[in-house]
């Protein structure tokens, strides 16, 4: 994939360990009291195969091969006052049961999925994840200071990485991430999860976002409902907008034109945040939009409503 004028090469600032109109959100599906383990929540289509390596009731948000692929993300309920770990750490869990993980881009093959329920013994559940091949995407163009920045700018970018990675380690009680995402603007696809990219000739980090191309001015709206932990504008990013949705789950918003919300707002879900825009490194106007769980950057393509067609 060629890129050439509304390309996002942003994601150096991305540390890789680490009204709405037509906006639509994600159909849901029904809790099933009766799973032993996880009952669905977020669900695209849950392929038979997969569904027989997951615990008993599990449905996760992900590609065709479902939330167990590098890039997935995982979201559901258990009992209330169960204990869940995942490869060995404690994952959080909602009053209502409510849990999440993902997996990174660059996971391994497998993962071991602890569940406790209340007053019984722990259910270990090996979990297979489905490499993925990803693509390369050339930009070119770029002034070479956005290519190889100068020692000042460094130390900046060295802070702003600091600050965002404060923001995205929120691990607070709320499960907006229940209710499932919105399309946060309206536009044309033009960069997935994932890709490694080519900026002016030289490797450089993978693409950690989804970027819609849209005029400057067009709204962007709040993904879930959450908290603001981050608004401000970065060297790479531009102005850009950081959303607690709770358990560690995140959604970014960057390259923004105007910010419309501030630190500590709490938003709704399709609530107007910003506008789409061309500031920080970029080579047109879009959204480069993030999910992550905790510092691990997640596709956000499988979780969100398709985009539209033409």
């Amino acid at each position: 994939m060629r890129l050439s004028w509304d390309g996002c090469p942003c994601c150096e600032a991305q540390d890789p360990g680490s009204a709405t109109g037509g906006i639509r959100r994600r159909g849901l599906l029904g809790t099933l009291a009766a799973a032993p383990v996880l009952a669905p929540v977020l669900a695209p289509v849950l392929a038979p195969a997969i569904a027989r390596a997951l615990p008993a009731g599990l449905v996760q948000g992900g590609l065709a091969t479902g939330g167990l692929a590098q890039g997935g993300f995982v979201a559901g309920r258990v009992a209330p006052g169960s204990r869940v770990a995942l490869d060995g750490r404690a994952l959080r869990v909602g009053r209502g049961g409510e849990v999440a993980f993902g997996f990174g881009r660059d996971h391994g093959p497998e993962a071991l999925l602890a569940v406790t329920p209340p007053g019984g013994r722990p259910e270990q559940h090996p979990l297979g994840i489905a490499r993925r091949a990803w693509p390369v995407q050339t930009i070119t163009g770029l002034p070479p200071a956005q290519v190889t920045p100068d020692a000042e700018a460094l130390q900046r970018i060295g802070a702003e990485r600091a600050r965002l990675a404060a923001a995205r380690a929120t691990d607070s009680p709320r499960t907006d991430f229940i209710a499932g995402f919105l399309r946060p603007a309206e536009g044309r696809v033009s960069g997935v999860f994932g890709s490694q990219r080519v900026l002016n000739g030289q490797p450089r980090q993978p693409h950690y976002g989804y970027d819609i191309a849209a005029p400057v001015g067009r709204p962007i709206v709040a993904a879930a409902a959450g908290v603001v932990t981050l608004a401000a504008e970065f060297f790479f990013f531009g102005r850009l907008v950081v959303i607690d949705h709770g358990h560690g789950v995140n959604t970014l918003y960057a390259h923004c034109s105007t910010i419309d919300v501030v630190e500590g707002e709490a938003v709704a879900a399709g609530q107007r945040i910003a506008a789409i825009g061309a500031t920080g490194r970029v080579t047109g106007a879009h959204l480069h939009f993030s999910l992550s769980w905790h510092q691990v950057w997640l596709d956000p393509a499988p979780v969100l409503p398709p985009a539209p067609l033409g």
